[in-house]
C-alpha cells in the first residue's frame, strides 16, 4: 500500500499534464488535418506567413495554387492557417 501512495503524486501529474497538454494538442492536430483536407477550389484562405489569397487549384501531392494580389503562388496544404482562414470567412459584425 506504502508503494501505490509513493507514485501517486507521479499517476497525478502525469495524468494533469495529458488532461491540459496533450490531449489538447491531439485534438487541434486533426482539427488542422481535416481543415485541409476540406479545402476547396474558390476558399478564401490565408497562410501562416499572412499571405491572403483564394484556392484556384488542389494537387493530390499535398499541394495548392493560391491566387493573390503577387499573383500565384504554389503552397503546401500544411502552409494555410487554420484559424486566420476562418476568421477571413466569418460574417462580418
Amino acid at each position: 500500500m506504502e508503494q501505490l501512495q509513493s507514485f501517486a503524486p507521479l499517476i497525478l501529474m502525469f495524468l494533469v499534464v495529458y488532461l491540459f497538454m496533450i490531449r489538447p494538442q491531439m485534438k487541434r492536430s486533426k482539427q488542422e488535418k481535416q481543415f485541409a483536407a476540406d479545402l476547396k477550389k474558390g476558399d478564401k484562405v490565408v497562410t501562416k506567413s499572412g499571405l491572403h489569397g483564394k484556392v484556384l487549384e488542389l494537387n493530390d501531392d499535398g499541394t495548392c495554387i493560391i491566387e493573390s494580389g503577387a499573383g500565384k503562388m504554389k503552397f503546401e496544404r500544411s502552409a494555410i492557417s487554420m484559424e486566420l482562414s476562418k476568421k477571413q470567412n466569418a460574417p462580418a459584425k
